[in-house]
C-alpha cells in the first residue's frame, strides 16, 4: 500500500490478524526491535527473527535476534526440494 494517497486501512488489517493469532507475535517482535533501538543497536538492513522459528514450535520466550534478510527468510529444503 506504499506510495498510495488514500490513507491505510488499519483496523481491517488489525481484525484479520487478531483472527489469525498473529498479533501477539507481532507485538513481541515490535518490544524486541524497541529495546534494541534503546541498546543503540544497528538493524539496518536486518531482521528481527526467533532463536526458533514460531513455525517449528518456537515461542516468544525463546528469545530474538538480528539475521540477515536472506537467512531469515530462506527455508531448508529436502533433496527433493520440499521445506523441512
Amino acid at each position: 500500500m506504499a506510495y498510495t494517497k488514500t490513507a491505510r486501512p488499519y483496523k481491517k488489517e488489525y481484525q484479520p490478524e487478531l483472527a489469525r493469532g498473529e498479533h501477539d507475535d507481532r507485538m513481541e517482535r515490535q518490544r524486541a526491535r524497541r529495546d534494541m533501538d534503546k541498546k543503540g543497536v544497528n538493524r539496518k538492513g536486518k531482521d528481527v527473527a526467533h532463536v526458533k522459528a514460531l513455525s517449528k514450535g518456537g515461542s516468544n520466550a525463546d528469545g530474538v535476534r538480528l539475521e540477515s534478510p536472506a537467512k531469515n527468510r530462506s527455508f531448508k529444503r529436502k533433496s527433493d526440494g520440499s521445506m523441512k
